[in-house]
């Protein structure tokens, strides 16, 4: 059994919950492209990347466009999402979230966050959270869309930890599968059903303790 020395953390869905920025910006800009946008087309974009989001958008409402267009719809659609982002506040953090941060940095263990937003930085000063992480890892500092490991192999790189030794924490089957590529072991945040390759699956980090880590 390997011996756990660092926590890193998926933000959207597990720290905080982001998708319905996500969702009332990708509605606005399929509204204005004259189709609708539903919260489960919205699912489907867990884990997804912006400018892949948008094809699949654009796909569902028949609309096409050139790839300057595309730049554009993108950078719109981020521009609201950042708006709505720069008004959260600390309520908005996840219950059990920042208690269990707290615990992991008392225990000893590193954490880092793991994310493919570009807005990562933002987020966690409005929540007022940076000072919990040893490190953060997002959208501006990798290239590799998840399940592509490189998100947290560079979370352990930069903690100075074994990826064996870390614990990965996603609420997306693309967040769970990079885990287990990178050698990792994983807490699920969601459904056993739908995150079937995770080690163990909780509802929230309000379920996580130290003891359960342990047995990991």
């Amino acid at each position: 059994m390997s011996i756990i020395k660092a926590c890193i953390f998926d933000l959207d869905g597990v720290i905080v919950d982001t998708a319905v920025y996500h969702y009332k910006a990708w509605k606005r800009l399929a509204n204005e492209l004259g189709f609708d946008f539903t919260e489960e087309d919205n699912e489907k974009l867990k884990g997804v990347s912006r400018t892949r989001s948008l094809e699949l958008i654009l796909q569902w409402g028949g609309v096409t466009k050139t790839e300057a267009e595309k730049e554009e719809l993108a950078a719109q659609k981020n521009e609201w999402y950042v708006e709505m982002i720069n008004h959260m506040t600390p309520a908005e953090i996840l219950p059990g979230a920042k208690e269990f941060l707290l615990t992991c940095r008392a225990a000893g263990l590193k954490t880092a966050l793991g994310s493919a937003s570009k807005n990562s930085m933002t987020i966690l000063e409005k929540i007022n959270l940076t000072a919990l992480f040893d490190a953060v890892i997002d959208g501006n500092k990798v290239s590799k869309p998840k399940p592509d490991p490189e998100v947290f192999l560079k979370g352990a790189e930069e903690l100075n930890v074994e990826p064996v030794n870390c614990v990965i924490f996603e609420d997306a089957i693309a967040g769970v599968e990079a885990a287990i590529n990178g050698g990792m072991k994983v807490v699920g945040i969601g459904s056993p059903k739908v995150l079937t390759g995770a080690n163990l699956v909780i509802s929230g980090l309000n379920e996580m303790n130290l003891e359960k880590l342990s047995l990991l």
